[in-house]
């Protein structure tokens, strides 16, 4: 999956944040409807603009973003 073919990021769109080709549907718009327990048929039926693909995409934008990040454990409070 080449993400670049479904997101990019353009200063005259959402101030530059990553978006939906053709869209102004943001990366971090769509990563927080799943993240509140949406699933991928109820974000598709909602924004009809969206295909499959770019779904995935998104997700594969986040993916790569984090590739190199490191990740520390976080303490549990107990």
């Amino acid at each position: 999956m080449d993400w670049h073919d479904y997101i990019h990021s353009d200063p005259r769109i959402l101030v530059g944040k990553p978006v939906v080709r053709g869209s102004r549907l943001s990366v971090e718009f769509i990563l927080r409807l799943f993240a509140a327990g949406w699933s991928e048929e109820q974000v598709l039926a909602s924004y009809p603009s969206l295909t499959p693909e770019a779904l995935r995409a998104v997700f594969a934008y986040a993916a790569e973003g984090l590739r190199d990040e490191k990740l520390y454990e976080l303490a549990t409070g107990t």
